[in-house]
């Protein structure tokens, strides 16, 4: 049985790939730098072409936070899914769980691509806290009476974070991203 050339080629690609990245880390371990004299390097100022795709990549990450939380968290909670007795509660609870991680995964990776921006990072500056306060809320999906305020508390970072992509000229649409996306960026 012939195997495609493609597939050779992948494998020795990742072949390699594993190959030097377990060098680069042996050679990390073995030769530590001496720490006692270093000093601070400033981060270097984002390239033309950064520059050039913040407001994209932006628009695109908060685009799939925004579209994850919509399909999974909000219209499931309009539908009356996550009340108990419901069939279907636990699945509804599980995905609106992922959706929130990766929410929260999402609209890090959006701030992280703003700074590259000076008004969508200045726009953004104010939503740090309530980006970050979202970290723990797909824990909060289980317990008895705070799916409300979790399905609030979810709703309104996103609508700010868009308004604030909106005011800077980055407009934020939904993007509802696939299971496989949900469950590889949590």
């Amino acid at each position: 049985m012939l195997v495609p050339i493609r597939r050779v080629a992948l494998a020795f690609a990742l072949c390699c790939s594993l190959l030097v990245g377990t060098t680069a880390y042996a050679d990390s371990r073995s030769n530590p730098q001496d720490t006692t004299n270093a000093v601070a390097q400033p981060s270097p100022s984002p390239t033309e072409e950064e520059r050039k795709l913040a407001k994209t990549r932006f628009a695109v990450d908060a685009g799939l936070a925004a579209g994850a939380t919509y399909e999974w968290i909000v219209k499931p909670f309009k539908a009356g899914k996550f009340k108990k007795g419901h069939h279907g509660r636990t699945m509804a609870l599980v995905k609106a769980g992922l959706a929130g991680a990766f929410a929260y995964n999402r609209l890090k990776a959006a701030v992280a691509n703003a700074e590259a921006d000076p008004a969508l990072s200045k726009a953004l500056a104010p939503l740090t806290a309530s980006i970050e306060g979202l970290k723990n809320l797909p824990h909060e999906f289980h317990k008895r009476d705070s799916a409300d305020s979790t399905v609030n508390s979810y709703q309104d970072v996103i609508n700010k974070v868009k308004a604030a992509g909106t005011s800077a000229g980055a407009q934020v649409q939904n993007q509802v991203p696939s299971p496989q996306q949900l469950m590889s960026s949590s």
